[in-house]
């Protein structure tokens, strides 16, 4: 598979690097960055974190604002933070920020037009760590993170697949989309009417019904704007507490759904995810 670099600069010892590639999943030409460590050159394999963004972001806003290299630096682990959907001319759109291009909400959709190009679940799953294994200095030891939707991204494909991951947290994520307007919008145009195929892509009813277990971490700022309309924390609680799976819920006074909030408590994260993967 054929990638081609866009940027490269240094940080605590590792690199950051930007690609593109073209998809075969998205049917497009893709973005991805990644931060190798500075363990890398002493010819190891890394494992590695996948970070999934939030709505209208790219691979560029976890990277820079975030804060996570010197960590991940300290603790030797690759992060791979792709784009939020596919994008380009061709690539059905919609006006709104919350729908189309910037926001995939890492679903397969079934709904043309949508289906031609937004595959984002097999692209994160399956295609993204083909091509970042066979290129890049790491191991198959994974952990998948992310914000907002990508918070439930991670949530989703890390219950869906718990052979594949160590470890999963979210910071402020959409927890139970199904019951809220940005996942009822997105749903209804990406997979249809029929709200039972919908349930594999809320965190909550997959938390509900869950029997393998994949240790998960989630932090919620306490005034972030979108709490109590968007993201619904409290059903994932409530889905935690029925099938006994344990959650790390945490709960942060005066911290909102900005990335001021994730640079606070990334080292934490990364922490977490450092544990399981060396197991």
């Amino acid at each position: 598979m054929s990638i081609e670099n866009i940027s490269v600069n240094k940080s605590f010892g590792g690199w950051h690097k930007q690609y593109s590639h073209h998809s075969s999943a998205l049917n497009c030409k893709m973005q991805f960055a990644i931060y190798l460590p500075p363990q890398v050159s002493s010819g190891n394999k890394v494992p590695v974190l996948y970070w999934l963004s939030g709505l209208t972001c790219t691979d560029e806003n976890f990277m820079q604002k975030a804060g996570a290299q010197r960590i991940a630096a300290e603790l030797g682990i690759a992060i791979v933070a792709p784009d939020t959907s596919p994008r380009g001319d061709g690539v059905a759109n919609d006006n709104a920020y919350d729908l189309g291009q910037g926001a995939g909400f890492y679903v397969n959709a079934t709904e043309m037009p949508w289906s031609k190009h937004y595959q984002m679940y097999d692209y994160v799953v399956n295609e993204l760590p083909e091509l970042i294994e066979s290129a890049f200095p790491v191991s198959d030891k994974r952990a998948i993170a992310g914000h907002s939707m990508g918070g439930l991204g991670a949530l989703n494909i890390g219950m869906l697949n718990p052979l594949r991951y160590s470890s999963m947290s979210a910071f402020s994520p959409i927890s139970n989309p199904v019951n809220c307007p940005w996942g009822q919008k997105a749903f209804t145009t990406y997979l249809g009417k029929d709200k039972s195929t919908w349930l594999n892509y809320d965190a909550s009813e997959l938390m509900k019904q869950a029997t393998q277990f994949v240790p998960a971490k989630v932090d919620q700022g306490e005034s972030d704007n979108f709490l109590v309309e968007q993201l619904k924390p409290e059903a994932l609680q409530a889905a935690a507490s029925a099938s006994g799976y344990p959650l790390d819920y945490q709960l942060h006074e005066g911290y909102d759904h900005s990335y001021y909030f994730i640079a606070s408590f990334i080292e934490d994260h990364l922490r977490f995810h450092a544990t399981h993967l060396k197991k």
